[in-house]
């Protein structure tokens, strides 16, 4: 059973400063975006209600359920701490983190250096204006809103407007010295500010404008039972709030199980992120090195928390020694410049995971991937052909690889731990399921592999330090008044890879031949055809003689894909 009570918004994020209110370890970092943070305040001024808060309570000098942290006051992230016991009674918020956390560093701290200013002149009728900015200066001195009775903004930092209240308790006065310190004459700006000062002060400090529930626990009950049962509760609640996606609730029941969880999962992720690992793919990769593939929320336990944080290190070692893989198979780039599918990785880091080595063995497993280590090529071999196929795909591989591919793999690699890699079983797996994959590559089924990973091996497999567009190498405007098929004018035997500002210049409106040999376009053209794999027969370069410039290109194209392999 829950009991309802109202408070004051400013009472509350006293106590927020005070540690009285704090965070349990299965809640998740914030998630509001400054937009919505913004426009809660403009609902509190309004008046109109906000769904309500919904906290444990826990007594002074008692061991709590959960471990906790405290509300970030700047935007930074606060880790959770172990409790014995309690010094001073305090509120574990279950549900409305998002909100209190809004209104405590919108009006007593910042948001990544950023202060909440206040419109005064904002349109009480219509909207409360208010921004999070590091700078005054930085917010608009004009608004465009033909709605708005004042044109012009007077922005006050929310903060130390709340301040000023508290320490008068007297509205009226406060509007009267902001009218004279900023020299106010005109009447309806006068009243612009006595206004909203008066629905600041009404709904953040008089009013009793924010319901907090507190939620009875049965201490006769085992902790454990009782964890589970608020994370349970958790789940419910947040599925009609700012929704947690299914491994945000994993990752809550996992840190119910063991608070350590939050800090093991915080910190392999901000090690590994550049290489594509989030927190989805962490907690799934803890599921597959137990050799489980489909781990559902309703069967996680203990045991898999336990397991994480046993293997910590293991698991960190493991992942070190997948990124210096991509790295000397100059696949990091590839990894690190978008978003990859992390599938392929599971398995590489599966594999060093049950190797019986020692964690500083497996960390400079790849030292010698050039000479003695037996691994590195298969490893090599199986990740360049499986993206180059694209079986992981999130569409027209041929199967579902989050779920079918990592059952499928799973389900023969788990039967070659602390041996040699098994590429040519792997391989079989995509043969027999089957896919369309092929190990011979011609120019034919160029058009059959992935493009983006076709064009990282095309550019020399190197990290890409400006925007591109994929270009259309002869414009597609004038191969259609020649009638060649969208597929070959289409194909990757056309596409390179352009900076932005180049392609969206005049290329479009030129063929290829005038534009490549005008000066003003390209500087240097025997290293602009280097770079881009450009025929050196220039009588290929004519829009007439496409078909022919696209199958040499094409050849040219397999030709530098075929020597990485």
């Amino acid at each position: 059973m829950a009991n309802w009570k109202t408070y004051r918004i400013s009472d509350v994020i006293n106590e927020i400063d005070e540690g009285k209110y704090v965070l349990p370890v299965i809640q998740r970092s914030l998630v509001w975006t400054e937009e919505k943070m913004e426009l809660l305040f403009d609902t509190l001024l309004k008046g109109d209600s906000f769904s309500g808060v919904i906290a444990i309570k826990e007594e002074k000098g008692k061991m709590p359920l959960f471990n906790y942290r405290r509300f970030s006051k700047t935007g930074e992230l606060v880790n959770s701490k172990e409790i014995d016991k309690l010094e001073q009674t305090q509120f574990f918020i279950i549900d409305g983190q998002q909100r209190l956390q809004t209104f405590y560093m919108g009006l007593m701290g910042s948001l990544n250096g950023k202060y909440l200013y206040f419109d005064l002149y904002s349109n009480y009728l219509s909207q409360y204006e208010f921004k999070f900015e590091k700078d005054k200066s930085s917010l608009p001195s004009s608004s465009k809103d033909d709605g708005r009775s004042l044109s012009r903004h007077l922005w006050y930092e929310a903060g130390t407007l709340l301040n000023k209240l508290k320490d008068t308790n007297d509205e009226e006065q406060v509007a009267d010295e902001l009218i004279d310190d900023f020299d106010i004459k005109d009447e309806l700006e006068r009243d612009h500010i006595k206004k909203n000062i008066k629905a600041f002060y009404k709904n953040i400090i008089s009013s009793d404008s924010l319901g907090v529930s507190i939620v009875n626990i049965n201490k006769t009950r085992p902790d454990l039972e009782n964890r589970q049962r608020i994370v349970e509760l958790f789940r419910r609640l947040n599925d009609g709030g700012t929704k947690l996606s299914s491994f945000d609730l994993v990752a809550s029941i996992l840190k119910g199980f063991d608070w350590r969880m939050e800090g093991f999962l915080r910190e392999i992720l901000s090690q590994y992120d550049d290489i594509g690992l989030t927190q989805d793919n962490l907690i799934k990769l803890i599921f597959i090195l137990q050799d489980n593939h489909n781990k559902e929320m309703a069967n996680i336990e203990d045991s898999d928390a336990n397991f994480a944080i046993l293997n910590k290190e293991k698991i960190e070692s493991s992942l070190y020694a997948t990124k210096q893989f991509l790295k000397h198979s100059k696949l990091y780039d590839y990894y690190k410049d978008g978003s990859r599918s992390f599938i392929p990785l599971f398995f590489i880091a599966y594999h060093l995971f049950h190797k019986k080595l020692e964690l500083d063995e497996i960390k400079s497993y790849f030292n010698n991937f050039e000479t003695g280590n037996f691994d590195y090529i298969p490893m090599k071999s199986w990740l360049y052909h499986s993206l180059l196929n694209g079986v992981f795909r999130s569409r027209g591989a041929g199967w579902v690889s989050y779920k079918t591919g990592i059952r499928k793999l799973l389900s023969v690699i788990k039967d070659f731990k602390n041996e040699e890699f098994p590429v040519k079983d792997l391989f079989d797996v995509y043969i027999q399921h089957p896919l369309n994959f092929d190990l011979n590559y011609s120019k034919e089924s160029l058009n059959n592999l992935d493009s983006s990973f076709v064009y990282y091996l095309m550019y020399d497999r190197k990290e890409s330090l400006r925007v591109n567009d994929v270009d259309h190498i002869m414009p597609k405007f004038i191969l259609q008044s020649y009638n060649y098929s969208w597929d070959k004018i289409n194909s990757i035997s056309n596409y390179q890879l352009l900076d932005y500002s180049t392609n969206r210049g005049n290329k479009n409106s030129s063929s290829f031949n005038d534009w490549i040999n005008n000066k003003d376009n390209v500087k240097d053209k025997k290293q602009y055809v280097k770079i881009h794999l450009i025929p050196d027969d220039e009588s290929l370069w004519l829009e007439k003689e496409f078909e022919k410039f696209i199958d040499k290109r094409a050849e040219l194209i397999i030709e530098k894909i075929s020597s990485y392999l």
